[in-house]
């Protein structure tokens, strides 16, 4: 069903399979959002669909996350050819390759002192400390935006634009300036086998406009959850439908 509908619709015309490279969100949009990013679940078949697209685009397939890299491991294993974790701080270009990590500003200690201390007093709330900065995770305590957004703002003056607060889904990211999933791409793009290729991109969140950006510099084609596909389960049964039947 959704094969024959989205065939029919022009706006999920992409470029050929010999011609892609796909550039893919995990976290609410190829899984879906859970209460925790540990209660995540990658969906059964998920895994050998993208297994089969990365086949069939030439290995030009990537996942591009704000978590770490070695979380996307233990969900995907050696399924994606390349992983950009941490919004592009970390990249590694080919499976069991090294992972090249971005020159970053020093993240002032008192900062993760102070924000350990506030969540201390804000149940529901939670830190989240990455390699180039932290996230104020609010999901369990909505009420609680206001105050985490405040504070982080006043950190990020003190800063001189060397870190950037960056909105997420109940959170708020501190991270260096300029290293972003825009960053991730253009690396990316750069080097085999996506290297000559037009990039589809595909994300829900407001971290993955960079790559959003810098996919239209390239004339490549992105795609948003929900404008485009109403759930992470209707965009994954359009990448389905992209993989080349198996014949018995």
């Amino acid at each position: 069903m959704f094969g024959s509908s989205f065939a029919q619709d022009s706006r999920f015309k992409i470029p050929s399979l010999s011609q892609a490279a796909f550039l893919l969100d995990f976290d609410g949009t190829l899984v879906d959002i859970a209460p925790t990013p540990e209660a995540v679940v990658v969906p059964p078949g998920l895994p050998e669909v993208l297994r089969q697209l990365r086949d069939a685009c030439g290995n030009a397939l990537a996942i591009i996350s704000g978590r770490p890299i070695d979380q996307i491991d233990q969900f995907l294993g050696d399924v994606p050819f390349a992983v950009a974790g941490e919004h592009g701080v970390a990249i590694r270009h080919r499976p069991g390759g090294p992972i090249e990590r971005a020159v970053l500003p020093t993240l002032p200690q008192r900062w993760l002192v102070q924000a350990s201390d506030l969540l201390a007093t804000l149940p529901g709330t939670r830190l989240e400390h990455k390699q180039g900065g932290f996230v104020l995770h609010y999901r369990a305590a909505p009420e609680k935006a206001e105050i985490l957004r405040q504070t982080a703002e006043r950190w990020v003056r003190e800063s001189e634009g060397a870190f950037t607060l960056q909105p997420a889904k109940m959170a708020w990211e501190i991270r260096p300036t300029g290293v972003d999933k825009g960053y991730a791409v253009s690396l990316l793009m750069e080097t085999a086998p996506f290297a000559g290729r037009k990039p589809v991109f595909v994300g829900d969140d407001v971290t993955d406009e960079d790559g959003m950006a810098a996919v239209h510099r390239m004339g490549g084609v992105f795609f948003r959850i929900p404008a485009d596909f109403p759930t992470p389960a209707v965009f994954r049964a359009w990448l389905s439908s992209l993989v080349p039947e198996k014949r018995g």
